[in-house]
Parts: C-alpha cells; sequence; structure tokens
C-alpha cells in the first residue's frame, strides 16, 4: 500500500493487498493486450469474484463479503493502477447494483442481487441518451404502464457492460412532463425482447471497459421490476453517481499512481550526459508537482470516503474528489510520458494508455463542468424565484 492513510484500518489494507497481489500477478500482464485488441475486461470476472470484488459493494445478506467502502476504493486503485478498463468494467457493474441496493426494496434485492456478488450476474446502468446525456430535462426513454407491466421505448448511449450483463437498470420517463419527478428507474433483463445493443464503441481509452448504445423497442417488464416509487428514479440515480464519483476518483488515483511509478523508475534508470535524470533539479520539480496534486486528490477523496461511511451527506466531497482526482491523473500521466521522452510517445511502454485511459474521467459520471455546478451550487445556491 506505501503511503499510510488516516481512516484506513488494517483489515482495510489487508484486502487491498490481496487485490494488489492478484492485480499485479494476473491482471498486468493483459493490460497491454487488452487495450491492444480491445478484448473485453469481462475475462477476469471469474477471478475477480473469487476474491470478492464483484460483490464489495454489497452487505454480507445479499452475498457482498460486508467490507467498508474505503476497502472497496483502495481496491479499485490498485486495480486501475494495473487495469483502467477492468477498474472501468467493474465501476459500471457497481453503478447497476447500486441502483438496487439503493433504490429496490428487500424482494427485488434478494432476487437481483446475490447472483451480482457472486460474478454469476454482470449488471449495467442505463442513464445516458445520444441527445441529451443525462440531463432529466432532456430523457426521451419513456415507460407507459400497461396493466401489471411497463413498456419501455427509446435509446441509451455509452451503457459500460451491456453486452455481456444479465440486466440493465433503465432510467425512463414515467410522467413525461413532470422533469427530474417524472423519471422512474426499472431492472430490464438484457435478453427481453426488444432490448438491442449494437456493436462496442470504438473508444480512444479504457478500451477493454467496453460501451453501447441500447435501443428499447416497446420492452415489456413486470411493474415488479420498478425499483421505487414512480418519479423516485431520479433521486436514485443521483445516490448512485454519489458512489460512482468516488469509484471514478480511485481509478484516476490508480492510473495516476501507475504513470509517477513510471517516471521516478526511469528518471532512476535513464541517464543523460553520464547522470541520471533523477539528479536534475528540473524533472525533481516536476515529479514533485505530480506527487503534491496525487497526495492532494488522495486527501479529497479520504474525506468523501470519511463521510460516506459515516452515514453523512457526501454529494459536494464526491463531486470534489472526482473532479481534483480526474483532472489531476490527465495532468500526471501527461508530465510522466513527457519524462518519458519519445519513447513514452511509443506503445512499447504503457505511458500512452495511461494518457487515453485517464482522458475519459474528465467526462463519464458527470463531466468536469458538471462536477463545478455542483460545487458553485453549494456555494452560491440558486435565489428562489
Amino acid at each position: 500500500m506505501g503511503v499510510r492513510r488516516i481512516g484506513v484500518t488494517d483489515d482495510d489494507r489487508a484486502i487491498a493487498d490481496a487485490v494488489s497481489r492478484y492485480a499485479v500477478d494476473v491482471l498486468v500482464p493483459h493490460a497491454a493486450g487488452i487495450d491492444e485488441h480491445g478484448l473485453s475486461a469481462t475475462r477476469h470476472v471469474p477471478g475477480l469474484s473469487a476474491l470478492g470484488v464483484m460483490g464489495m459493494n454489497l452487505p454480507e445478506s445479499l452475498g457482498g463479503p460486508g467490507v467498508t467502502p474505503t476497502a472497496v476504493l483502495l481496491s479499485l486503485v490498485a486495480i486501475a493502477r494495473a487495469c483502467a478498463s477492468t477498474s472501468s468494467m467493474i465501476g459500471a457493474h457497481y453503478l447497476g447494483t447500486d441502483a438496487v441496493l439503493i433504490g429496490g426494496d428487500p424482494d427485488q434485492q434478494q432476487r437481483w442481487l446475490p447472483r451480482c456478488a457472486s460474478g454469476e450476474w454482470l449488471a449495467a446502468f442505463a442513464l445516458t441518451e445520444p441527445g441529451g446525456g443525462s440531463h432529466p430535462a432532456e430523457l426521451r426513454t419513456t415507460a407507459r404502464r400497461d396493466g401489471e407491466e411497463y413498456v419501455l421505448s427509446g435509446s441509451k448511449q455509452f451503457i459500460s457492460n451491456a453486452a455481456e450483463s444479465t440486466f440493465i437498470v433503465v432510467f425512463a420517463k414515467t410522467d413525461p412532463a413532470a422533469g427530474a419527478n417524472g423519471v422512474s428507474a426499472f431492472v430490464v433483463p438484457t435478453a427481453s425482447r426488444g432490448v438491442g445493443i449494437a456493436a462496442p464503441e470504438k473508444l480512444m481509452g479504457i478500451r477493454g471497459g467496453h460501451a453501447f448504445a441500447v435501443s428499447l423497442d416497446g420492452v415489456r417488464v413486470p411493474a415488479s421490476h420498478r425499483l421505487g416509487a414512480e418519479g423516485t428514479g431520479f433521486r436514485t440515480a443521483m445516490k448512485v453517481l454519489d458512489n460512482g464519483r468516488l469509484d471514478v476518483a480511485a481509478t484516476a488515483l490508480g492510473i495516476a499512481e501507475a504513470a509517477l511509478d513510471a517516471a521516478v523508475a526511469w528518471t532512476r534508470e535513464r541517464t543523460v550526459g553520464g547522470k541520471p535524470l533523477a539528479d536534475k533539479q528540473g524533472i525533481q520539480w516536476m515529479l514533485a508537482d505530480m506527487k503534491l496534486r496525487l497526495e492532494a486528490s488522495w486527501a479529497l477523496t479520504m474525506q468523501a470516503l470519511a463521510l460516506r461511511q459515516a452515514g453523512e451527506p457526501f454529494t459536494l466531497h464526491s463531486a470534489m474528489a472526482k473532479l481534483h482526482a480526474s483532472e489531476m491523473a490527465a495532468f500526471v500521466a501527461d508530465r510522466a510520458l513527457q519524462i518519458h521522452g519519445g519513447y513514452g510517445y511509443t506503445r512499447d511502454l504503457p505511458l500512452e494508455r495511461y494518457v487515453r485511459d485517464a482522458r475519459i474521467l474528465r467526462i463519464y459520471e458527470g463531466s468536469s463542468e458538471i462536477q463545478r455546478n455542483i460545487i458553485a451550487r453549494a456555494l452560491v445556491p440558486s435565489s428562489p424565484r
């Protein structure tokens, strides 16, 4: 684990160390191939499941290992340090299962979550749409009540895990005129008639974390598949994304740690004029700036985690952690590549992959601009009209 961090227990550290050993032994050797060939990171689900990772966000009563959110985050950092595609795939699975955990009743949780915890089932989360992102006023997917069923119609975009998932939690308008208060959440089995899933998107980075366009053409699901009351779906989604933004921060921390470790090792090995790069003050200052930003992101993330673990509101702190960490990862990965010079720009080293993988972190689970809106609203709430 390296640096000891306040709030991390011995149990948390032991869990993360076990995941880190698996990541080094299993994920690292395959990371370049997954990226090069766009192979799905779901190939690692059996091994991750054996460690309990696929259900780490779930309580023991639902098949999870019953670990703390801190242990989950540290484990995701270790996985992202080895393979960001795998971390992204797990994060998408957590979004889907968190939606059932947060929005579902005990019967729904028992029906859908234990097999997700075991890795037998994979989950997906479908909020984003082609025309309007995830803004509730722009959602066009509808869910019309028809007796004891709902009929869903519409399109979703960039849905991670969709083709490999057993079910997708879909957010749709049950009352199109009610804005955010008209959004409801549904568990939609992927094999349902009318569900269409396109070929995986050709992504710039995290190429093993497959994302898909999903179409819903008159898909019928029982009313028992609705999570919570009608109109509560968007509130569920926002609570899920509070958790998800910490998962994104974890991925950012993992990428940045891998990039910084590579840069430090390179400066010790690479010589210029007979002396190692590490002796150059300009290089030392670059490394110092990278470490400073990385540790600031760790501090913001651990603060948000502490609030979450204490059951306190953490929306603001989750947004700050996600924003800072995602922008930090881009900075650190870019500087690490710069330190490697031309070698960093080749595919023989992982630096260019770190740069590409880090780029999406400023976009998904709420872009950097959305996070700034959340932070600003906490400082200057909108005046009532």
